[in-house]
């Protein structure tokens, strides 16, 4: 029980920040960027990854894209939480879909998998 709270939680952050940073670039035109260090201005790695498939990552389909992934993710985080039965395969899935969302969701993503994955192992 304590690893499926676990992952709640990082899915909750992962997924609720993509929506919620998808609608504020939606509503006022640009992403949250880091405004100092060695990043200031700079969206995350992700948008390399996108960049490389040919998605403008500033463009207003990349937002949407983030909104609805975010909410999707979350989504399928309320399946896994109220024990559907295609809540943990739906969890596996769409985490490891969500590995393109370098650095910290990637992070997050891979955390949520392994848990997965022995959670599974431990029933």
């Amino acid at each position: 029980m304590f690893m499926k709270w676990i992952i709640i939680i990082m899915a909750v952050l992962n997924f609720g920040y993509m929506a919620f940073d998808g609608g504020r670039a939606l509503a006022t035109g640009d992403y949250i960027r880091p405004k100092s260090g060695q990043y200031a201005g700079q969206l995350g790695p992700w948008s390399k990854a996108m960049q490389a498939v040919g998605i403008n990552p500033e463009g207003t389909g990349m937002k949407i894209i983030f909104v609805v992934w975010g909410l999707a993710g979350l989504y399928i985080t309320y399946a896994f939480y109220q024990g559907k039965q295609w809540g943990w395969k739906g969890m596996l899935i769409f985490n490891i879909a969500s590995l393109w969302y370098a650095m910290m969701g990637t992070m997050s993503s891979v955390i949520q998998i392994a848990l997965l994955v022995i959670s599974k192992m431990l029933r």
